[in-house]
This record gives C-alpha cells, structure tokens and sequence, in this order.
C-alpha cells in the first residue's frame, strides 16, 4: 500500500512538470507497466485529480482543471488566499521566493477550478499591493505565461525592447525564469541568432499563438544564476575588465552584488571581479567605490585612466586649501560604502 501511494505522488508530481506525457514515457519513469500507469491514473481520477488522456500513438496523459479540487490538499477560500499570495511573492513582495512562487503557482493554477480561477482574477485585478521599491513590476500572468512556456517546451514569439529603445520580434525556446536583483530574466535560445539570450522579462510583450513543441537543448551553463549574473553585469556592456581585489570572497560579496559583478576565489584573502561598464571611465569609480585595495588584470588601457584619474585628484587636492588633513569619518564612509551596479542590460 505504502509503495502504491508513493508511486502515486510521484506520477501525480510528473504530470503537474510537464504538460503531457505519453504512456510509455510515464511508465518508463515509474518503472512499471503501461497497464500500472492506468490504473494509477483511474486512482488519481477516483481521488478527484482531473487527468486527462487522448487515445493513439500521438495521445498521453494531462493534468488538467477540473470542476473540484482534489481531495486532501485545500478548502476553496484556502486555495483563493494561496494563490493570490503566491502571486504577490512573484512580484517580488517575500524576498529570496520569487523564482519558487513562480513555479508553484504555475502548478496550482493547472488545477485550480475555473470558479476559483474568476475570484483569483477579480482580486488581481482590483487589488493593488504596496511593494518594496528597487525594481520594475511584471504581471505575474506574464510570469506564469513564460512558466508554463519553459515547463511545455513550446516556442515562444514575443517583441523585445532593447535598453535603447529598439523593438524587435524573437522566437525563442524558453529554458528558465531567474529572479535576479528585483528584476526578472528569461533564459532562452533564440531560433533567429542560434545562441543562447538573456532577455529582462519586464521589456517583452507576448505575441501568442506559441509552439510548437521542441526537444529541450543542454543549458548553456550548470548555475544560470552565474551565467545570467554575468550576462547583467559583464557581456552586456561595451567595456569589461578583470580586476584582482584584496580581500576574501566573502568580503567583496558583502559589497558587490551579482548585478555589479561576478567575483572568484583565488585564495583566502584574495578574489577576481570581472565586471562591465559603458566606459572605462566609469568602470574606475565602479572599481574604486568597492572600497578595496585591487590590481588591474586587463584591460591594460584601465591603468591610463586610473593614472589620469589620480593626477585629477591630486590637482584638486594641490588646489584646495582645506584637503590637507580630510576627516577621518568621510574616508572611512567612503571606504564603506557598498557597491551598486553600473548597470543592467
């Protein structure tokens, strides 16, 4: 009974990860019979879960919404504040959840009924949360769009605006949502460049119908978290740079944000920052305002504007006839001063 029940949780978790399965390939992953696999779906049924099958070589099994929830999991009005405060964690409201919010709440609205699914809306729609500010709002229905896109393995078409202001039509093959500094990234394959895209969620605007279904393609990295990171903080920009920052790992991290940079260990003491910016110019203040002692690793024309920086300084200083003896507490403000990024694509 016990392993009938736990194979029952386990198909029942398959097909709220994937928009349909077929036959074999749930009994593949269950390790049984295709007869197992309906009689556990008749279970599921019998249990309340609304699955739906279409017959054929090209039919499988769905989870789709149906007229009750199922048993054992929530009341109507449970359901209701559930999903409205999933909702508002997507948005941004519960720091360090979004992604996760995003994930369950494109599970609950599969099965959600359509009579929940109108009181969900009405609230959405006729609600307005007071949220931290820092970052720019996405419809969460956008977010459960993009989603489900990713769960499906179905083509998406949207138009993208560019950070200046350029509209552009892309089909892509969506792979993850990833919350990054109160901005939300698609990661994708772009069919018309045959690359790998990190795309602000908050620029594209869907331009339905999506499809068709495509064969998920190996991710270009194992931590996408890093890998959008560096696109947010480094590919994006004009000019990038590797600096070598005297202190620890856990130090600089303290200071500098994914979005300003991504750092690497080189030993107890010691970290690299690779880093962009539009200029080289601004990328010395980025630098200096992390307020660590650092070496220039590349490029090597960084090093001629700290220098004309510094004789710039100094100028100043010659000419001021108070910067003999700077407060103490301004220096060591400065030098605490944590580091923002110096932009985002």
């Amino acid at each position: 009974m016990l392993e009938t029940s736990a194979r029952l949780l386990r198909l029942l978790s398959l097909l709220q990860a994937h928009r349909e399965w077929s036959g074999a390939e749930l009994a593949d992953r269950l390790d049984v019979t295709p007869r197992t696999v309906r009689r556990d779906i008749d279970r599921l049924r019998e249990l309340g879960y609304p699955v739906h099958s279409a017959p054929g070589t090209a039919g499988g099994y769905r989870l789709g919404a149906g007229a009750e929830l199922p048993p054992l999991l929530l009341e109507d009005e449970e359901a209701v504040a559930v999903a409205v405060g999933l909702r508002t964690a997507a948005a941004g409201g519960v720091e360090g959840i979004e992604e996760a919010s995003v994930r369950a709440l494109a599970k609950l609205e599969q099965v959600l009924p359509h009579r929940l699914q109108r009181q969900v809306g009405a609230l959405n729609a006729f609600t307005v949360p007071l949220l931290g500010s820092g970052g720019p709002r996405v419809d969460p229905n956008l977010l459960t769009e993009l989603a489900h896109a990713c769960r499906d393995c179905r083509r998406l078409r949207f138009d993208y605006t560019s950070h200046d202001g350029t509209v552009s039509r892309r089909t892509v093959e969506p792979h993850r949502l990833v919350f990054a500094r109160r901005r939300w990234y698609l990661v994708a394959w772009d069919a018309g460049r045959a690359d790998w895209r990190t795309y602000r969620a908050d620029r594209l605007t869907p331009t339905p119908p999506h499809g068709p279904r495509f064969t998920p393609r190996p991710p270009p990295a194992e931590d996408l978290a890093a890998y959008v990171s560096r696109g947010i903080s480094t590919r994006a920009y004009a000019q990038q740079a590797t600096v070598l920052l005297h202190a620890s790992l856990e130090q600089a991290a303290e200071r500098i944000g994914p979005a300003a940079g991504v750092l690497e260990e080189v030993d107890e003491r010691r970290c690299l920052l690779r880093t962009g910016a539009h200029s080289l110019e601004v990328m010395v203040f980025h630098i200096v305002m992390t307020g660590f002692d650092f070496e220039v690793r590349e490029p090597p024309e960084l090093i001629g504007y700290i220098q004309a920086i510094r004789d710039r300084l100094s100028r100043a200083l010659a000419a001021s006839p108070s910067a003999a003896s700077p407060p103490r507490d301004g220096a060591d403000r400065m030098r605490g001063t944590r580091s923002g990024s110096s932009g985002e694509s």
